[in-house]
């Protein structure tokens, strides 16, 4: 396993490679190194192309400067491409603002509503929560993402959330993706992924397509197995009603 090393990285960027859990040639192939170069922008380090091509050479065992003309062209349209990025939270801290949204998704869940909850978290305080309430309040754009966005956006009197962390127990549908990207969230951080509807990567992922011009970044399966628990209790919960219904 070959570590990263001074040189060809100077010793700020190695620090924060390291810091980023990409400490060996490994780490990086296995991240990108495309994507390596923007985790070390999105983490505030001040860095030029040629930290690009250095990971680039790392990561295929080149000589750094080995790079021709073209091929920096081709990295340089992979950046242009890539989905946004972003340093996350240490996963703790991640799954303290999921158990919030999992105790969003219990209220759902008590009122006979598909059991998704939600949270907006700003400055590390919850500035706005949602839970379904499509059946409690005759609509259909009542999901648990749109109310806590909404709930957000008047506690900052924006509907901008551009420094803003959504925390969701369900992946979002393209309806719920499109009021994030409008409204800019920094961070989607969501539970279990929705293989029926998922607009974040299960079936269409909205949030990589550079036409809408995203912004957030996105990281999935935090506390996936509580969220998928709740869903499974609340299925299971109608399809014996069903069943008694018939009898």
């Amino acid at each position: 396993m070959m570590l990263l090393q001074t040189p060809p990285f100077a010793p700020k960027t190695l620090a924060a490679l390291q810091q980023l859990g990409i400490a060996n040639q490994a780490a990086l192939c296995q991240t990108g190194a495309d994507k390596a170069f923007l985790l070390l922008k999105a983490a505030g380090l001040t860095i030029t192309e040629s930290v690009l091509w250095q990971l680039v050479a790392v990561a295929e065992n080149r000589a750094p400067g080995s790079l021709d003309t073209e091929e920096k062209q081709y990295w340089r349209h992979r950046i242009k491409q890539h989905p946004p990025v972003a340093v996350f939270d240490p996963p703790a801290q991640m799954q303290y603002w999921m158990r919030q949204a999992l105790a969003e998704a219990e209220q759902a869940l008590a009122n006979n509503e598909v059991p998704v909850g939600a949270v907006v978290v700003h400055q590390d305080q919850i500035i706005g929560r949602g839970f379904n309430r499509c059946v409690a309040d005759h609509n259909i754009s009542r999901h648990a993402e749109i109310c806590a966005l909404s709930a957000a956006s008047q506690a900052l009197s924006n509907y901008r959330l551009d420094d803003c962390d959504l925390y969701v127990t369900l992946e979002p549908c393209s309806m719920c993706t499109g009021a994030i990207m409008q409204a800019r969230i920094r961070r989607l951080i969501f539970a279990a992924p929705e293989p029926k509807s998922g607009a974040a990567g299960s079936v269409v992922n909205l949030f990589a397509d550079k036409r809408l011009n995203p912004h957030t970044a996105v990281l999935g399966g935090v506390l996936a197995d509580e969220a998928r628990s709740l869903l499974q209790r609340f299925f299971q919960h109608r399809r014996t009603s069903a069943q008694s219904d018939l009898t």
